[in-house]
């Protein structure tokens, strides 16, 4: 027979903090501090037009492939995950999973969010679904659970929306002058500017960047015009960084190709090799990462994912939804190389660099030091664990790596990297997992006991040095409608 003292140390006051040390730091220093989530895929017209849900499958469930992908483990049919049963249904398929999840980040995540946002402590299950489910939904009509209500009660400051050059960013402009308790800033995600695998599909995509930023692409240079327009076009609006989502950089010490002719290729129709698509990223990045530098922008590489790797399942539902793993691609050279090209004309921007394979740890861990120059405190970053990394294993490598190999005093912290207005406790589980840390290794001796200094470096890593690192005041925004 397990105690009932036993049973309700799960998610207690204390959860994760095995030291007394730990729960000073958490409950004293890191708990209440606002959050700064400076990347993540909230869609910005939901968060402008302050959208209620009807039940908590369309708030919890839809968009959600880590659920996605543990629901199909198990044997769960398609269509309770993305076809076409019912929400009720839908939320009893994933209730019923729940209990299967043990040991994954998603059974911590699930129960997190139910007692922060609803308050429901019991544990989710088969048993007790639709309980659960009415319960939410009921306090999903009220107006402290839309979009911006939830987002409020995190204690929220700033969101970052990650937004394609061609987008109108009318609801940034139309929120920020409505915005009062937080702010939300685009972020500037051009990938499908040197999306060129595919040239019918970037033929599409070079028409609809032309028509947003007025200019004909007719050649490469056009190009580069109209992402530097865009770019003036984002600033205006309050952008003040950038996002990149590549399976690793890439860098050419020599003119290997003609830019121009292959950028005539694809107005032809034809298909680059991969010496030529990789040459036509490398070019088109280091350009845009000159433009983020003359802004004064933080850029930030998501680095490391074998994005649709099933094939069967991706022409059936098309891509982000589920079928994405942790690749092995050889990081270093090119990665030292893409930044010293930029560094040596002093072009080299605050950089955020966020490592998909934990076996890269230390590769990215030492890239940061070698471009810090000492005119920002911690101007590159070694970012926080993200995707499969982004649990407790996970963010504690990342930051026993970045302790051991750099200075972890200057980190900027975490990120949801989420689709869901429900991922914001990510936040707390990411301040307990960093208190426990350091409330250890003061318990192990490893650490001395000074509650001021060490609670100041928690505060910094949680909250004061993404404050300090981006350049966030809603002065900034500049609204031309």
């Amino acid at each position: 027979m397990i105690s009932t003292e036993v049973q309700t140390n799960f998610l207690s006051e204390d959860f994760l903090l095995q030291s007394p040390y730990a729960k000073i730091l958490y409950h004293d220093f890191a708990k209440n501090l606002p959050i700064i989530d400076y990347h993540n895929h909230l869609p910005p017209n939901e968060v402008n037009e302050d959208r209620m849900f009807a039940n908590m499958s369309q708030i919890w469930l839809a968009g959600d492939h880590y659920k996605w992908r543990a629901m199909r483990t198990l044997g769960v049919s398609e269509k309770f995950i993305t076809g076409d049963a019912s929400d009720k249904d839908k939320f009893a398929a994933w209730a019923k999973s729940v209990p299967y999840t043990m040991r994954n980040p998603l059974y911590h995540w699930t129960h997190l969010e139910l007692r922060r946002y609803f308050g429901v402590d019991d544990l989710l299950s088969e048993e007790n679904a639709f309980e659960v489910y009415n319960h939410c939904n009921e306090q999903l009509a009220s107006p402290d659970f839309s979009t911006n209500g939830l987002l409020k009660q995190m204690n929220v400051e700033v969101i970052c929306s990650t937004d394609d050059p061609a987008d109108s960013l009318q609801e940034h402009v139309e929120f920020a002058q409505k915005a009062d308790s937080f702010q939300m800033y685009p972020a500037f995600r051009p990938d499908k500017s040197y999306a060129v695998e595919n040239p019918e599909i970037y033929l599409s995509y070079l028409e609809k960047l032309g028509k947003a930023a007025g200019i004909h692409i007719n050649t490469y240079e056009d190009l580069l015009a109209a992402l530097a327009n865009r770019i003036d076009f984002f600033h205006d609006r309050g952008c003040r960084l950038s996002d990149h989502g590549l399976e690793q950089l890439y860098f050419f010490e020599k003119e290997q190709y003609n830019i121009q002719d292959l950028f005539e290729l694809l107005k032809n129709k034809k298909t680059l090799t991969t010496s030529e698509i990789q040459y036509f990223k490398f070019k088109t990045l280091t350009a845009l990462c000159k433009m983020y530098h003359a802004k004064g922008w933080v850029q930030q590489f998501h680095l490391g994912a074998l994005r649709n790797t099933n094939h069967r399942m991706l022409s059936t539902l098309g891509p982000d939804t589920g079928f994405d793993s942790i690749g092995d691609f050889v990081q270093a050279k090119a990665l030292a190389q893409f930044f010293n090209e930029l560094d040596s004309n002093d072009q080299l921007t605050k950089s955020v660099i966020y490592n998909l394979n934990p076996g890269d740890n230390e590769v990215f861990a030492t890239m940061v030091g070698n471009f810090n120059d000492g005119s920002t405190k911690g101007k590159i970053q070694f970012g926080s664990g993200w995707w499969y990394l982004d649990q407790k294993d996970g963010m504690e490598a990342q930051m026993n790596t970045l302790s051991n190999m750099g200075l972890i005093s200057c980190f900027i912290g975490m990120l949801t990297d989420s689709r869901s207005f429900l991922s914001f406790p990510r936040h707390e589980y990411f301040r307990r997992i960093l208190s426990n840390l350091f409330g250890k290794d003061v318990e192990n001796g490893e650490l001395p006991w000074d509650e001021k200094w060490l609670g100041k470096i928690i505060s910094d890593i949680c909250y004061f040095n993404a404050k300090n690192y981006f350049d966030f005041h809603p002065t900034n925004i500049q609204i031309k409608p």
